[in-house]
């Protein structure tokens, strides 16, 4: 029976018709290993002896589920089939001599198709267990910790699917833009093109991964996208150790001044995503508020990744537009100029709920400016300076949290004062947005703002 699943070579040809399954499984085994390092989960480490990880598990389980899912589409039926009647005959039928020789076989792993096969096994063994633990309903750190274990040492004995087995991985690590590939094949210094190219593979890899963690384009648990997210942690940590090494060596002082800005975005946006966007995720599990959070950190990520592509690629060719790279690039210009409008919007919105007089007016624009902070929270946040944000989420948070009957009462009186301390606020957030260079020479265009305004309240 062995000989039938994995004597001859299928695999070549299904990689190349399904490319993109193969590479949504890859960023799923790294993220899955990477989950059970403690340090890569947005959670308080103080208390981690007494913390009940259920919810973790539960997320480790439904990335499992997606894991085979992907690879129920890569085997063929057949094959699968005979491999599951196969794994039925040695239990019923075979002597433990004969069962030791066929697993003999398979764990030579000297062709892709057994690796596969092996992985497929440990990873439905896998999914049984963790079922099994999930009754309990009470996980303790240890037994994450032994699943993590288990997890890591599965993937690293595979020889074909491991997906640590190469720092960069040309099957996967590709830029295909040509002229990006020019502009790295311009740079004189050998050692500074080979680190630049590094760079830039590696921002392509966190594209890459983020491209399986868009929530507009899954179905089913939002968990697996969460694990990209967090992979993210882990490899943007590393990334800017790098950046960091990079800046220190000699060569251009512009190129070392340029790395070290790159280093501190990262630096900063990570702080943003893993500990305010996602800190303590797992403690409220509605699938609003965890959609929510997904496609705020991926919105952030995907625009620090776009935006380092383009300052790096540019500092060689300026000539180079984020437009020539990225369809949807918006330049800092463009996204300093929507964050002031904004913030603009919304200062008008907080003047207007506090000056109309009858409450049924008030209730209306206060509706309008709910809709409003909705529109913000989803596409303005991720524009939001680290330092601010805290404020901003605050503030949204206690506006939320008021209903109408409230609004028409002794509730408005709190909330007034809680806007005006806000607007303060806001007014020195829109004098540091004015005093970019960027907007040195754009006026704010009030017209556009008043139109703005004007469409949410009607």
């Amino acid at each position: 029976m062995a000989v039938t699943i994995l004597s001859d070579n299928w695999l070549a040809s299904v990689k190349k018709r399904h490319w993109g399954i193969f590479s949504e499984l890859n960023v799923l085994l790294r993220a899955l290993d990477r989950f059970f390092n403690i340090e890569n989960l947005p959670i308080s480490k103080e208390a981690v002896t007494g913390r009940n990880f259920f919810e973790e598990i539960s997320a480790a389980r439904d990335t499992i589920l997606r894991i085979i899912g992907l690879m129920d589409m890569i085997i063929p039926e057949g094959k699968k089939n005979a491999y599951w009647f196969q794994k039925f005959a040695h239990s019923k039928f075979l002597s433990d001599k004969k069962r030791d020789a066929l697993r003999e076989e398979l764990y030579k792993q000297d062709r892709p198709e057994k690796s596969l096969f092996l992985l497929y096994d440990s990873i439905v063994n896998l999914k049984g267990i963790i079922t099994d633990i999930l009754r309990t309903e009470h996980i303790p750190y240890l037994t994450y910790a032994n699943i993590g274990e288990m997890v890591g040492r599965e993937m690293r004995e595979n020889l074909y699917f491991n997906p640590f087995r190469k720092d960069i991985d040309p099957e996967f690590d590709i830029i295909e833009n040509r002229e990006i590939s020019q502009v790295v094949k311009g740079i004189r210094e050998l050692e500074m093109r080979k680190c630049v190219s590094v760079i830039l593979l590696h921002l392509f890899r966190f594209l890459r991964y983020l491209r399986y963690a868009d929530t507009s384009t899954r179905f089913g648990s939002l968990n697996p996208s969460l694990l990209i997210i967090l992979l993210l942690r882990s490899e943007g940590a590393m990334f800017v150790t790098y950046l960091d090494t990079v800046s220190r060596k000699g060569g251009d002082e512009g190129v070392r001044m340029l790395m070290r800005a790159i280093s501190y975005q990262f630096s900063m946006e990570a702080k943003r995503v893993f500990l305010q966007e996602l800190k303590e995720i797992f403690k409220n599990r509605s699938p609003q508020y965890l959609k929510g959070k997904i496609e705020n950190s991926h919105g952030i990520l995907k625009n620090l990744a776009e935006q380092s592509v383009v300052q790096l690629v540019s500092f060689y060719n300026p000539a180079i537009k984020g437009s020539d790279i990225f369809d949807t690039f918006l330049t800092k210009r463009e996204q300093s100029i929507r964050l002031r409008e904004d913030i603009l919007i919304l200062e008008r919105f907080l003047t207007l709920v506090e000056r109309e007089g009858t409450p049924e007016k008030r209730v209306h624009v206060f509706d309008a400016l709910r809709n409003f902070m909705l529109y913000f929270q989803s596409f303005t946040f991720k524009l939001l300076r680290y330092d601010d944000y805290e404020e901003f989420i605050s503030f949204f948070q206690k506006v939320f949290a008021l209903n109408r009957e409230e609004l028409k009462g002794k509730g408005f009186d709190k909330l007034k004062d809680k806007m005006r301390q806000f607007r303060v606020f806001i007014g020195t957030c829109l004098r540091q947005i004015s005093d970019r260079a960027e907007l040195a020479d754009v006026p704010v265009d009030m017209k556009r703002v008043e139109n703005s305004l004007g469409q949410y309240l009607q």
